[in-house]
């Protein structure tokens, strides 16, 4: 059964940094492309990052280019997603999300989730 656990959120001052894992099982993670989602109060879904299922291209909201940085390692089937530079308006639920492609057919996973809070 496919399985996403991320972790690494918590409480961080404005101007801080978290990194976030998401470590996956149930799946051929090395052959899934990879997002990093949030959900900030009140608001949908919005994507934050993907990354394509070798690692060699990512790609970026507008509002975290330059800050945040999405990364995986195929050997420990997780990924991550380093947050530098945060602020108040990146405080959300992050989730990851696994595509990935069994028998033809494409299949998506979600974790839980881990709450990101940024405040003084």
């Amino acid at each position: 059964q496919a399985q996403l656990v991320e972790s690494g959120g918590g409480l961080v001052q404005p101007g801080g940094s978290l990194r976030l894992s998401c470590a996956a099982s149930g799946f051929t993670f090395s052959s899934s492309i990879m997002r990093w989602y949030r959900q900030l109060p009140g608001k949908e879904r919005e994507l934050v990052a993907s990354i394509t299922s070798d690692g060699d291209s990512s790609n970026y909201a507008d509002s975290v280019k330059g800050r945040f940085t999405i990364s995986r390692d195929n050997s420990k089937n997780t990924m991550y997603l380093q947050m530098s530079g945060l602020k108040s308006e990146d405080t959300a639920v992050y989730y990851c999300y696994a595509q990935t492609l069994t028998g033809g057919l494409w299949y998506g996973y979600w974790g839980q989730g881990t709450q990101v809070t940024v405040s003084a």
